[in-house]
């Protein structure tokens, strides 16, 4: 009998997380350009074919950085259409081995639980295959959506960092959250 490699490199019920390709540009571009009231003012993912080309080009090439895809599998849009992005920047080894999430849902997925769900097997796998010991996340304090995600998925509250971040036009203060991989089994 065959074997049938699913193409996700973690699978819950309701989505998959695979890596970004740069063939995922014209759907990734398009769900950015519905989601712009919905990131605004919070994060911008690239909206354009160059944008992206340079965005998904330094995810894929750069050993510092991990992209993953959040795919629907199942019901209305199972076809595996994307529901948001999370990625995992300034990757350290040695003896920190840390990474830093962003992320962001496509509004059409917003508030139905998936990226939840997609953050769990992206925690799941950065302290499984990728060996990483501790994820950070570090969120604008009026992100009420992105606090809540880091909350409901065992992050704990670490800091304050003032003027952390250039992000649309000023430096931004951010709340600092992690995750260890011992509070995760420990949970």
């Amino acid at each position: 009998m065959p074997h049938n490699a699913s193409r996700y490199l973690a699978e819950g019920p309701r989505v998959g997380i695979r890596h970004f390709t740069h063939d995922d540009g014209p759907e990734f571009t398009a769900r950015a350009r519905e989601s712009k009231d919905l990131h605004h003012p919070w994060l911008f993912p690239p909206d354009s074919a160059g944008a992206y080309t340079a965005y998904a080009g330094r995810l894929i090439e750069d050993p510092t950085k991990a992209g993953f895809l959040v795919c629907e599998k199942g019901g209305e849009a199972g076809d595996g259409s994307l529901a948001g992005f999370i990625n995992i920047n300034n990757i350290v080894e040695g003896g920190f081995l840390c990474g830093a999430l962003g992320y962001g849902a496509f509004a059409h997925a917003a508030g139905r639980g998936l990226m939840k769900e997609g953050l769990e097997l992206v925690i799941g796998y950065a302290f499984g295959p990728m060996r990483l010991h501790r994820l950070e996340i570090n969120v604008q304090p009026g992100n009420a959506a992105s606090l809540a995600l880091a909350r409901s998925c065992g992050f704990r509250l670490e800091g304050y960092s003032p003027k952390m971040l250039f992000i649309d036009g000023a430096w931004r203060d951010h709340e600092r959250w992690a995750l260890t991989s011992e509070m995760r089994t420990s949970g």
